[in-house]
């Protein structure tokens, strides 16, 4: 099969999905032009922060497309390339899309409440607390997976005498010192936006620079360091991404992260369209892989295929950026369906990319016969994605070396700039735990007294989420990701039945969300008791020096499913036991900044019918 072909029909299907399914899904639930959203209504300088539809929609896409899209579909391949790609179609369009922008849609409409706030409202607040420890768990497992992703692609390679390999380390270590840059970049970005008020076309201009500046520097001066060094840099990256103000830090990274996603995403199609000119873009993988020999050796179709594509096709982790943070971004009602239905089909299409371009790159792993690329690299999913778009942009002009550079920083910017939200959720979601109602934490926090006033200090969970997600990294992202896939999913459907419920509750039509409830719910269950079992065979078999992992991943496992039975028989009785139309939408809530702010833009153009009803 040619690869041009699939990458042509994929992004018809999916833009397809997006103008008729997105559309009418939103058509049914309602958007209102004339809305004052929570960003602007609650503004507070902090948490809250209007962003224009193309910023909101940059830190969705760059927060959501981590390093899942490349690897959960890469690994799965292991079942042939088709079910891969049917699932990423199929799941995106109607289970992953659907999943993101519903939560987004039930936040703004709810006062941008995070998802737990909203399970407190609809569910009751046993499932609200129940919900933040899982949630918290979750963010730890995400945390560690890519944290060792990021060091993985960024550590130094080291001889016989300890000495640097440059030749082999170069790509690391210089996508290594721009990620340390972009920290700075993009703080600084951010404040001259504010200073000088840039946007459109000046804003991009900006941004153009900085990069430039940053790839040039970090050509210049890459910085080697061994893994563990790199756990230690981007430890305190985290601490402050996830503790800053989000208009300081991680709105702007995100903005600059998205044009840097968007460029990779149309070097790769230029790159595969060229390859393909020159006869070289046949995808050499199998089509379908001989599922029942993978059966006889424990690799079952069914749940693994599901959960090991998370992102790309559903991905409960989604829910979270959605409400907890991207929700008091939304500065226009109908700028949610882009941002949270669009940001998912353009990442399902990251992974439609995933997948040709590791079924192109085949040929060459087949040939070494040793599992390794021909520069010698190992062929992890990250190093066939990079170097499978690089060789695409060397056959249209590119220099290898840049080339090689940029897929080095884009692979690993695709899970930095999901760690470092998730860094975030997982301090928020710490926080909330403790919270005494549905109120914003803010508001409780004279009430919170001894120990938890003192873990609930901003720094202090931020330290405390941290420290579990860095001790759960030491036993490697590929062991971790059967965990991270079933718990991920698992999110993904108490988030769907939540908002079966909210639905019902305000009257809104809901039944497009039940069958992917039902599916969920059985494939995630089953994966997590598989996991559990393999935990048990792992630490029966082995030594003390594997007990500290697998006994750790056991600990988890056996809490998720605990957590997510209780929560998703919480979930469902309230399904069942609600009354249509019993809770209409809440009535807006304002901070003085906001309405302040509201009533400047009202004065300034009194004809706006948003602004006038201020």
């Amino acid at each position: 099969m040619n690869g041009i072909v699939v990458v042509v029909v994929a992004a018809v299907v999916l833009a397809a999905g997006y103008l008729g399914y997105g559309r009418w899904l939103a058509a049914k639930w309602g958007v209102d032009r004339d809305a004052i959203t929570p960003a602007r209504r609650m503004e507070d300088g902090k948490n809250f922060s209007p962003a224009s539809c193309f910023t909101a929609f940059s830190h969705q896409f760059s927060s959501i497309c981590g390093a899942g899209p490349v690897t959960g579909t890469i690994a799965a391949m292991m079942f042939g390339w088709l079910p891969v790609l049917l699932w990423v179609l199929v799941g995106g369009i109607f289970f992953g899309a659907v999943h993101d922008f519903g939560a987004l849609y039930a936040s703004v409409k709810n006062n941008g409440k995070s998802l737990a706030q909203l399970i407190e409202k609809y569910i009751g607040r046993t499932g609200r607390r129940l919900f933040l420890l899982f949630s918290w768990l979750f963010t730890i497992i995400v945390i560690a997976a890519f944290v060792d992703m990021v060091a993985g692609t960024f550590q130094a390679t080291f001889d016989a005498s300890g000495a640097v390999d440059t030749a082999a380390s170069y790509a690391g270590g210089t996508a290594g010192t721009i990620s340390i840059l972009f920290t700075f970049v993009a703080i600084a970005f951010g404040w001259l936006n504010r200073r000088f008020q840039l946007s459109g076309v000046r804003e991009l201009a900006l941004a153009v620079v900085l990069f430039v500046a940053m790839f040039a520097i970090g050509m210049q001066f890459p910085v080697y360091l061994s893994k563990f060094g790199w756990f230690a840099v981007i430890a305190v990256y985290l601490l402050f991404a996830a503790a800053m103000p989000i208009q300081t830090l991680k709105q702007p990274r995100d903005y600059l992260t998205s044009i840097m996603m968007i460029v990779m995403i149309v070097c790769a199609v230029v790159g595969i369209f060229v390859l393909g000119a020159n006869g070289q873009a046949t995808m050499t993988a199998p089509m379908v892989a001989d599922i029942s020999a993978l059966a006889d050796n424990g690799s079952f179709i069914f749940p693994l295929l599901f959960v090991s594509v998370a992102c790309g096709a559903l991905s409960g982790f989604h829910s979270l950026v959605s409400t907890n943070t991207s929700s008091k971004q939304i500065e226009k009602e109908q700028d949610m369906l882009p941002v949270g239905y669009g940001a998912m089909v353009v990442e399902s299409f990251v992974g439609v990319l995933a997948i040709v371009v590791a079924a192109i790159m085949f040929s060459d792993l087949n040939t070494a016969g040793t599992g390794a690329l021909n520069n010698g690299v190992a062929a992890t999913p990250f190093s066939i994605f990079s170097q499978g778009i690089a060789r695409g942009m060397t056959a249209f002009g590119v220099d290898q070396t840049l080339a090689t550079v940029f897929m080095t920083m884009c692979v690993s910017a695709l899970a930095l700039t999901s760690v470092d939200a998730v860094a975030r959720i997982g301090r928020l979601s710490f926080q909330e735990f403790f919270a005494k109602s549905n109120d914003a934490l803010e508001d409780e926090q004279a009430e919170v007294t001894g120990a938890a006033k003192v873990v609930t200090n901003t720094w202090v969970a931020t330290v405390l989420t941290l420290v579990l997600g860095f001790a759960l990294a030491f036993g490697g992202y590929t062991n971790i990701w059967p965990l991270f896939g079933a718990s991920n999913q698992l999110l993904g459907g108490m988030t769907m039945i939540t908002l079966a419920v909210f639905c019902k509750c305000t009257g809104r039509r809901g039944w497009m969300l039940y069958v992917p409830v039902a599916f969920l719910l059985v494939c995630t269950f089953t994966s997590l008791v598989q996991s559990t079992l393999g935990c048990i065979n792992a630490l029966a078999a082995s030594g003390t020096a594997v007990i500290a992992t697998s006994g750790l991943q056991l600990v988890f496992a056996i809490l998720l499913m605990v957590l997510g039975v209780i929560v998703a028989y919480n979930c469902l009785k309230e399904l069942f036991g609600k009354q249509a139309g019993s809770l209409p939408d809440e009535e807006p809530e304002w901070t003085e900044m906001g309405r302040a702010n509201v009533a400047a833009e009202a004065t300034e153009a009194p004809a706006d019918g948003a602004r006038a009803q201020a």
